[in-house]
């Protein structure tokens, strides 16, 4: 257990595990304290304003033509034969925690000579630079978890992609707006509805906040390993509660 980040892992495991856990200069600050966060709309299940809208082909096809001349580069959409539409989305990575990803050097056991524990996947850990910022090609129909997954593999991130979310982004009235996509909910076609104006809509990877834990995103060793942790701080905490009564006890029978 690492006193700087309280990373938990198995004593054999240790050598496998490259974490700094001193983390980059401001890591605990999920923004940049400039903006000031509301998380609205947080049920996925509630569609967003641009979700909302309805589109035709003609008015797809309108809408391509004025997005494309609004920007000024060469990330442009196009409209596909069968109607879809392919395009661009940029999509900035807030990520407080480190990720992991498969180890590229060899890693020394913790004896010389002794084999490596079987089963044990090597991978390393680290923080992904803060504010980093990745253009994707996708289709109309490309949902928010498959953009999860190929942001995930751009980067070799090999944790559990039930663990991340995406999230949109929007200023309104001199305030800033969060919302978490649905899995099936389609970025493009939301990037298409808004324009290409980044303060009108612009999409974060985050950590999948939801209030609730999701614990089929762990692997098995991880959850043993919280059940250990459970374990003893209810044990602590029965022994500060008996440790406590014992003391009033004592109080009382001196008193008497």
């Amino acid at each position: 257990l690492s006193p700087d980040c309280s990373f938990t892992c198995h004593y054999r495991c240790r050598a496998l595990v490259r974490l700094d856990c001193s983390g980059p200069p401001g890591a605990g600050d999920e923004d940049d304290g400039n903006e000031q966060v509301l998380e609205k709309d947080t049920n996925v299940d509630e569609p967003s304003e641009w979700e909302k809208t309805e589109l035709d082909q003609a008015q797809v096809e309108q809408r391509i033509k004025e997005y494309n001349s609004q920007i000024n580069s060469n990330l442009f959409m196009s409209l596909n034969k069968d109607g879809s539409y392919t395009g661009f989305i940029k999509v900035q990575l807030k990520l407080v925690r480190p990720v992991s990803v498969p180890a590229t050097k060899r890693v020394p056991s913790l004896q010389a000579g002794r084999p490596q524990p079987q089963g044990v996947k090597r991978r390393t850990s680290f923080y992904l630079p803060k504010g980093a910022v990745k253009h994707l090609h996708i289709l109309s129909h490309t949902r928010a978890s498959e953009v999860i997954d190929a942001l995930l593999r751009k980067f070799t991130v090999i944790d559990n992609p039930r663990k991340f979310a995406l999230f949109e982004r929007s200023e309104k009235d001199e305030q800033v707006y969060l919302r978490k996509l649905g899995d099936d909910e389609q970025p493009l076609r939301l990037r298409l509805l808004a324009g290409p104006s980044e303060k009108v809509l612009s999409f974060i990877l985050k950590e999948n906040e939801t209030g609730e834990v999701n614990w089929d995103a762990f692997t098995l060793p991880e959850l043993h390993n919280f059940l250990l942790i459970l374990q003893r701080e209810e044990e602590e905490h029965v022994r500060r509660l008996r440790h406590r009564y014992a003391r009033c006890r004592q109080k009382m029978q001196e008193a008497l």
